[in-house]
């Protein structure tokens, strides 16, 4: 037996052993769950230090503060989040009975229950948040939770699988690690729900095997996610908050700006700003601080995006402290002004430090362009003219962020999701625990006999005929 047939075999195992121990402990309990995002909790606060290396020796170079803001304080916030709120949200919610069951004594309630077991993918970008936060969904709705984490981040992955089993037992939570092969056969076993990051493609593909054993899905995908300079905004002050946050992770962030539109006058302006304060964040070409692409395979594709754009006419500028090319995975801002819609960096998520300037006349034809196109992750505007309620009505996005980038996704009192072409579901808070739920309505009749009062059985009466025509009235 193979390698990946022994792999596919044990992920079968585990999967019916996690079947088994769901069903014989149903109901699952409050404090179970609390225990569980306890331990989840735990394990990331006790060994910080050791996955703060292993995603840096991923990455190659990526400084503690990045990890721990982008990824181990939001798992731990959404976890301790959940651990705060599940008792709230498990309570079963009264809903009202059609008139006249209610006041004849019937009661309806929607009560929230775990689906079984959870199938979670993470991505390699941010390899503890993007597995940790949907697991903190998962573990307070009550599921037993398989983990497949990106073989890009090889380190960090087998950090989590050895950390995992210390804290869970298998029949918990299992992690499986490995390449494309593992992946397909993971998305394939008969879960009961499968929650998906990354890319559209892959995200298809996902789709596609879960539909085989009818296991509905969660998509949190990407796409290209404009940002919209209003005619009020200042441009040095927008220059500060979009530099920052295209360059956190080297913009390898499914909400990161992937383009801005600018008012035609200050397209130099924002320009020159940008690459200046990209020198402020990140002096001497990023030589210390700042995060490299993923892999060389990654760094390249972006080089082929820049010079495209400069085949095609585009201008692409860089930061004066950047010195050409390097050795390593470090690729500064790429501002690119002229691009157009031949270009590679307008027609694929860019995912990485490149950020083409579109110029504008009128809100109309910024609100016209993105329409056009899939719906994107996140919408961004910085200004508070009259025309961003117009953008805010007209466009339908994922979510919506004014002034600042990035800090929606962290908000767990907000569901976080894509639409379309950027995903499908959300989670978070309240939200990714009704996602791993299934919401079952409990129907109790009261001590009443209504059909019966109602003469609504065979033969039928002239009471039921009379409430019938009752009830077509208009």
């Amino acid at each position: 037996m193979s390698e990946v047939q022994h792999m596919q075999t044990d992920m079968r195992t585990i999967l019916d052993r996690q079947k088994q121990a769901f069903l014989t402990e149903l109901p699952v309990s409050r404090e179970v769950r609390l225990d569980r995002l306890t331990r989840a909790i735990d394990l990331l606060v006790d060994h910080k230090d050791a996955l703060i290396d292993a995603i840096r020796q991923d990455y190659g170079q990526r400084t503690e503060e990045v990890t721990l803001v982008a990824d181990l304080v939001p798992s731990v916030q959404a976890l301790k989040h959940a651990r705060k709120n599940v008792k709230k949200w498990m309570k079963a919610e009264r809903r009202s009975p059609t008139f006249p069951l209610g006041v004849l004594g019937t009661k309806a309630t929607v009560e929230y229950r775990p689906k079984g077991v959870v199938g979670i993918i993470g991505p390699w970008n941010f390899p503890l948040n993007l597995i940790f936060a949907p697991l903190a969904g998962a573990l307070a709705a009550g599921n037993r939770v398989m983990v497949k984490p990106s073989e890009h981040v090889p380190v960090t992955s087998a950090l989590i699988q050895r950390l995992i089993a210390l804290y869970f037992q298998p029949e918990e939570v299992a992690v499986f690690t490995g390449g494309i092969d593992v992946s397909e056969r993971f998305v394939k076993l008969p879960l009961d729900h499968i929650f998906y990051t990354g890319s559209g493609a892959v995200g298809r593909l996902v789709m596609k095997a879960a539909a085989e054993n009818l296991t509905p899905v969660t998509l949190e995908l990407g796409g290209k996610s404009p940002t919209i300079i209003l005619p009020d905004q200042d441009i040095q002050q927008a220059a500060q908050v979009i530099a920052s946050a295209k360059m956190a992770n080297a913009g390898q962030i499914c909400v990161a700006p992937d383009y801005v539109f600018v008012p035609r006058t200050k397209v130099a302006d924002l320009t020159l700003s940008l690459l200046a304060a990209a020198d402020k964040f990140y002096p001497e070409g990023g030589e210390v601080a700042y995060t490299e692409i993923i892999n060389a395979q990654q760094r390249q594709r972006l080089e082929l995006y820049i010079a495209d754009a400069k085949a095609k006419g585009a201008t692409v500028a860089t930061p004066e402290s950047y010195g050409g090319p390097r050795q390593d995975n470090i690729l500064p801002l790429h501002i690119v002004t002229g691009a157009d819609d031949s270009m590679m960096v307008m027609q694929e998520e860019i995912f990485g430090p490149i950020l083409p300037l579109l110029p504008y006349d009128h809100i109309d034809e910024v609100i016209d362009y993105i329409t056009a196109r899939p719906r994107p992750l996140a919408t961004y505007m910085m200004g508070r003219g009259v025309e961003g309620k117009t953008v805010r009505d007209r466009v339908l996005s994922g979510g919506m962020a004014y002034d600042e980038f990035l800090l929606h996704v962290g908000q767990e009192d907000l569901p976080f999701g894509g639409t379309g072409g950027s995903g499908m579901g959300n989670y978070h808070g309240i939200d990714g625990f009704r996602t791993f739920s299934h919401t079952m309505a409990v129907f109790k009749r009261g001590p009443f006999d209504i059909l019966g009062l109602l003469q609504g059985r065979p033969p039928f009466g002239g009471r039921f005929k009379a409430y019938i025509k009752q009830e077509l009235r208009k």
